[in-house]
């Protein structure tokens, strides 16, 4: 199998506010295949979420070495702006919908992030994955029209424009109700077989992680 992510002893501790450090990664290892879609559960405050935002570069580990396609993101000055928008597609649990766009400006975001304005390919990329997805008669529709799964699927779409390597989901079911829950899994597991877009999805539920192909649990700082 290719690789896609090598982690290799990544720690990341954080002050406490009594002059200690709580060391919240402690150590982990990962290895992902290239078009893997895995699930890491964990109980709230395992440290989830700051395992996602090191791979996502949001966040730089203490120590260790992650790869991403063979480039060291520990590396001082990489412009991880750019790898952020061209590499990796982030879907969080809120959304983050622009409210003065409509789904398909929503989508177009990361386009736009690099040019004033979205070519017709791009443009064609969009509508392509609003059809995947079951979106393409909400386009010209605003975030406080859509429901909470329609919104999830819009995000979807908006991580997945720029074509990146990897797609980070955190919590992506969390503020839905169980049957949208179960769609955004459903559609997470399509996307990663028709796509074979590489996926990291944190999440609390098991019935949401039983979509991915293989489960990891984090649990006292390490990966079992």
């Amino acid at each position: 199998m290719s690789f896609i992510i090598k982690l290799q002893n990544i720690w990341k501790s954080f002050p406490d506010g009594e002059n200690r450090r709580n060391e919240v990664l402690r150590g982990i290892n990962l290895e992902v295949g290239l078009g893997e879609f895995v699930a890491i559960k964990g109980a709230s405050g395992a440290g989830k979420t700051t395992l996602l935002n090191i791979l996502g570069t949001l966040l730089r580990p203490d120590s260790g070495s992650y790869l991403l396609a063979d480039t060291e993101m520990t590396t001082p000055g990489l412009d991880f702006s750019f790898i952020r928008n061209k590499q990796i597609g982030f879907v969080f649990q809120d959304h983050r919908l622009m409210p003065q766009l409509t789904a398909l400006e929503n989508i177009l975001l990361p386009v736009l992030a690099r040019k004033e304005e979205a070519g017709q390919d791009e443009i064609a990329k969009a509508g392509h994955l609003m059809e995947l997805t079951g979106i393409a008669h909400l386009a010209k529709q605003y975030p406080a029209t859509l429901s909470g799964g329609e919104a999830s699927r819009v995000a979807v779409c908006r991580a997945l424009v720029m074509e990146p390597l990897l797609l980070l989901a955190d919590e992506p079911t969390g503020q839905l109700d169980a049957d949208n829950a179960r769609g955004i899994a459903r559609l997470l597991a399509e996307i990663n077989g028709r796509l074979q877009t590489t996926i990291i999805m944190v999440t609390h539920s098991d019935e949401t992680s039983s979509a991915a192909q293989r489960i990891l649990t984090l649990k006292e700082g390490l990966l079992q």
